[in-house]
């Protein structure tokens, strides 16, 4: 006899695109974590540091889950257009809190597939089956969409941590830092991507913080994953409390893993209890806009293509993701 209900614990597949910062790091030990999903590959994209330091990050964080096996690939070094940011103010020079690392696994282990390359084939292969999570600068995303204009509806879904849905600025006046690193690749992935796509905006991402006693809590675990990520995470923990900081952060103080937002929503269907449905693009032309993301709550831009931006969320099943990530 043939058990139905098998067909619904199918592994989610997923494809990973990073900027791997701390942030990124969690989001990658979260899914990780997850019994039904499985990693197809992790593409790695300039943005929180250097494309080379991104690669040797995504790298750490699998050798501390012992799943080097899944394949990391090398893609964009620089954003289509403009210059190139780092965060290294708030996620330490290397990305992953500055924090010595003197036996993390050598470059040699990067495949020599370039990442736009591979996100193409891996679709092409899984057409329909795969979920893309974007955690960092869209430009991989732009470059695969412009090689391959069929990229998008060979994909299952899209889930993008980035933009602002009320211009409040992290990074310039009215800009959040994955969209403001390349304006024109955020603009090409909302317009040209018609797959289904949910955004976990800056502003939301803030708005569902988690007190810093939790997070206490999270990396008290002991054993060798929270040992990993309490060295990784320090030096962001002690710039949460600086004056820029303070600045940046919508509603007060408090511990937002960004990226997990994001991937939270990717491999659990049941975690995001209410979104808000609307057109959306990306301003380029701006003196103090360039790079904020565009609502188009009025319909005046005609586009039929709607995004899903996350408004509520299950933050008990947040917090067990989270947990979980680090068993």
């Amino acid at each position: 006899m043939v058990n139905m209900g098998s067909r619904f614990r199918m592994a989610k597949k997923l494809l990973v695109d990073v900027d791997c910062g701390v942030d990124d790091a969690q989001a990658i030990m979260m899914a990780l974590a997850v019994p039904d999903v499985q990693i197809l590959g992790v593409t790695c994209v300039h943005g929180n540091t250097t494309t080379e330091n991104v690669c040797k990050n995504v790298l750490r964080v699998l050798k501390a889950c012992c799943k080097l096996e899944i394949p990391v690939f090398r893609g964009a070094s620089k954003p289509i257009l403009g210059i190139t940011r780092n965060a290294s103010y708030f996620h330490g020079v290397d990305g992953l809190g500055d924090a010595p690392d003197p036996e993390a696994p050598g470059l040699d282990m990067v495949q020599k597939e370039g990442a736009v390359s591979a996100m193409i084939r891996i679709a092409t292969e899984h057409p329909g089956e795969v979920t893309l999570v974007a955690t960092g600068p869209l430009t991989n995303l732009a470059l695969a969409v412009r090689l391959d204009p069929t990229f998008p509806q060979k994909l299952k879904g899209l889930y993008i941590m980035g933009g602002n849905t009320e211009s409040r600025g992290n990074t310039t006046v009215c800009g959040e830092f994955n969209f403001v690193s390349d304006p024109e690749a955020a603009y090409i992935v909302l317009n040209d991507y018609l797959c289904p796509v949910y955004i976990t905006s800056w502003e939301f991402t803030c708005r569902h913080k988690l007190p810093w006693e939790f997070c206490d809590e999270w990396l008290s675990q002991d054993n060798e994953k929270a040992k990993f990520m309490k060295r990784i995470f320090q030096h962001s923990m002690n710039e949460a409390y600086s004056p820029q900081s303070e600045k940046e952060l919508v509603d007060g103080f408090g511990f937002v893993s960004c990226d997990s937002y994001a991937m939270a929503a990717a491999v659990d269907d049941s975690f995001v209890t209410e979104y808000e449905q609307v057109a959306v693009t990306v301003e380029l032309a701006g003196t103090c806009t360039r790079g904020m993301m565009v609502l188009d709550t009025l319909e005046l831009l005609n586009k039929k293509h709607k995004a899903f931006l996350l408004k509520r969320v299950d933050m008990d099943k947040f917090k067990s993701l989270l947990i979980n990530a680090l068993k």
